[in-house]
């Protein structure tokens, strides 16, 4: 897997700063009931990109730049 760029995390923290409601559009990880059009609030944002979740479920897994997509309420 190749991280994205520094430019590219900036923006996604940008996109997404603590306290942005986000709605999941899709998870790749079949070992976690994530689904679809669950909501949460972003808790904050690693160096590679992935947006960390506190999701409406108790989860706090991360949405992985590249793989799962979510997007602003």
């Amino acid at each position: 897997m190749k991280f994205p760029s520094r430019e590219i995390v900036a923006k996604i923290r940008e996109q997404y700063p603590e306290g942005t409601k986000v709605e999941l559009v899709s998870m790749n990880d079949p070992y976690r009931d994530m689904p679809p059009g669950m909501k949460g609030t972003v808790k904050s944002v690693d160096d590679t990109g992935t947006v960390f979740v506190s999701w409406e479920n108790g989860s706090s897994l991360g949405a992985v730049y590249g793989e799962d997509e979510i997007r602003k309420l």
